[in-house]
């Protein structure tokens, strides 16, 4: 990396400090501080939501998944779109409707409050272990982007995402992942387009990359895949449309808004299909051998996207990159801490242990509480990175078919299904991590080699993987789904109070949100105004850049960079200005 990429990258650190500092001043309560008191406005949600949903792991470890296999890592990401396109139809304004701070206080209303401490418990070390995962895909990528000591990189790197989550709050998260899809979308497209330019061509990319890489016919011949992609669609629908992940929606203003958030969510993933798996296909036709460009990395292949960048990018743009793939990380793990501290604050500490504490004495608790969270992430991080033979793609799907989706299989139907005991949902997750340790120990890709292919076959890496992550999901989500619709028998057992809890429960699901009718304050001028100007601001600094000297193309992609940007903050000026006088006195 050159001078002028480590200053744009100082400069994105300096803006994404001062977007906390900026929306510190929204912060007056706790629900301010863990869901923005439900006042934001959807196209700030939808981006929120969108960057939450992946961090640098897209650019680390599903990338390695690209440059050595192709087209399949790209169901995972139509999946996504899918789940977000449901989260639109139905889901999401449901999700608002809730009317909670957590997430998990709608678990408490849905099934009881033994079922609160235990999906506490539940989602806290779940969280933190995700953002492990996420934070050492962040060091992995700057470690090669750089060429540092992966532990340092992943403690600096953890401290600036930890700063910047506790200074503004729910606020400062939502506002700095809109502004982050504006960085990082255009640059990662830049990079796509350059890529296959490098190539001579799409005529030329195809030809020269893996003939595996788009042969579809695979998912019929290729063991296992088609199985596992049957797989991937139905996890990624249940990691999209829980009960826990109502959190993405409980910030924004009404139920209108909460479905247009998740349009646009749907919209950003099925375009980021193609700017993200470009380039790591076109590394493996630029360069077949990762290991000797990063010797020092445990899995050179999940720098393919990297290796690319540096390839095309011209000076200065690479540090965009990486601080477009930072926000990606930074957005995952800030709005992970703050759920996280929300969950503990509102689900522990203060029904358990402070029952009368005030709103202040919550907020500083709950800001206690993100540092400890914040500090766990980077222990976890640290140790992940010692782990021998365990790619990042293989730790993050691994994880989320064995331990996530037994979590989620109740918190979809508690949403669907009305007449269930509250014993319902916490026997359904114990019951979906007895299967885990059957597909681990039992159902192997050794046992599913054996049992499908005779005595002596073998699967080669990528089918074995495709086993263990397929059957581990489905087979979860069918014992969880068969036991938790089976508990419908013992309703009549429940008690009255419960049954009446949960009709309670289920006519706020569907009722609408009234903004003004509910006593919602309407900032709409206000977040639109403050957001166009940073956007003006970040903009103008990308434009700027064009006077680095670089060949034509390259200036012309900091100026279609930096205005794409500047236009989305005038625009936003010039609606603020309009709501502002539309508002009626």
């Amino acid at each position: 990396m050159s001078h002028y990429d480590y200053a744009v990258l100082a400069f994105y650190f300096v803006f994404m400090i001062a977007i906390s500092w900026a929306f510190r001043r929204f912060v007056n309560n706790v629900s301010d501080y863990f869901r923005s008191g439900g006042q934001i406005v959807w196209w700030m949600v939808g981006g929120s939501a969108f960057m939450v949903s992946f961090s640098a792991w897209t650019f680390t470890g599903a990338a390695s998944k690209a440059y050595a296999d192709g087209w399949p890592i790209a169901m995972i990401y139509v999946a996504n779109a899918i789940g977000f396109l449901c989260n639109a139809i139905y889901f999401a304004p449901k999700f608002r409707q809730l009317r909670v701070i957590t997430s998990i206080q709608a678990v408490r209303e849905r099934f009881g409050k033994a079922n609160e401490q235990i999906f506490t418990w539940l989602q806290l070390p779940t969280g933190i272990i995700y953002a492990g995962i996420w934070l050492n895909s962040l060091g992995v990528f700057f470690s090669a982007a750089f060429g540092l000591d992966l532990t340092w990189t992943i403690l600096g790197t953890g401290l600036v995402v930890l700063f910047m989550s506790l200074v503004g709050g729910s606020w400062a998260v939502v506002a700095s992942d809109f502004i982050q899809v504006l960085i990082l979308m255009p640059v990662c497209l830049v990079v796509a387009v350059l890529a296959v330019l490098k190539l001579g061509g799409f005529g030329a990319f195809f030809a020269k990359i893996p003939t595996h890489h788009f042969d579809f016919s695979q998912v019929f011949s290729k063991e296992f895949l088609l199985f596992w992609c049957v797989a991937m669609l139905i996890k990624q629908f249940t990691s999209t449309n829980n009960l826990m992940d109502a959190s993405r929606y409980l910030c924004v203003k009404d139920s209108r808004h909460a479905r247009w958030a998740g349009y646009l969510g749907a919209g950003l993933f099925l375009v980021g299909i193609f700017i993200w798996f470009v380039p790591p296909m076109a590394a493996a036709a630029l360069f077949p051998d990762l290991g000797t460009v990063f010797p020092n990395l445990k899995n050179p292949n999940e720098a393919a996207f990297m290796a690319v960048s540096q390839a095309v990018l011209p000076v200065g743009m690479v540090g965009l990159l990486v601080s477009g793939i930072f926000a990606a990380t930074m957005s995952s793990m800030d709005s992970g801490l703050n759920k996280n501290a929300g969950i503990f604050i509102k689900n522990f500490y203060q029904p358990i242990l402070r029952p009368h504490a005030t709103d202040r004495q919550l907020l500083r608790a709950g800001k206690a509480t993100t540092v400890v969270l914040g500090s766990l992430v980077i222990l976890v991080a640290w140790q992940l990175s010692k782990l021998k033979g365990l790619s990042l793609f293989d730790m993050m799907v691994r994880f989320g078919s064995l331990v996530s989706v037994p979590i989620t299989v109740p918190l979809v139907w508690g949403l669907l299904i009305k007449r269930t005991p509250p014993w319902a949902a916490w026997t359904t997750v114990a019951v979906g991590f007895v299967s885990s340790l059957v597909c681990e120990n039992v159902l192997t890709s050794s046992w599913a080699a054996h049992t499908f292919f005779g005595p002596g076959a073998v699967l080669d890496r990528s089918s074995g993987e495709y086993w263990g992550q397929g059957i581990a999901v489905l087979l979860n989500i069918l014992v969880g789904s068969v036991w938790f619709i089976g508990s419908t028998v013992f309703w009549r057992q429940a008690s009255p109070e419960y049954r009446a809890q949960v009709e309670g429960f289920f006519t706020k699901l569907h009722t609408p949100v009234d903004f003004r009718g509910e006593g919602g304050e309407d900032n709409s001028a206000r977040q639109e105004a403050l957001i166009g100007k940073l956007c003006i601001a970040y903009g103008g600094f990308v434009t700027v850049l064009l006077l680095i000297p670089n060949p034509l193309l390259g200036r012309l992609s900091f100026l279609v960079c930096g205005g794409i940007v500047m236009l989305i903050g005038i625009a936003l000026l010039r609606k603020s200005r309009r709501t502002l006088f539309s508002v009626p006195s």
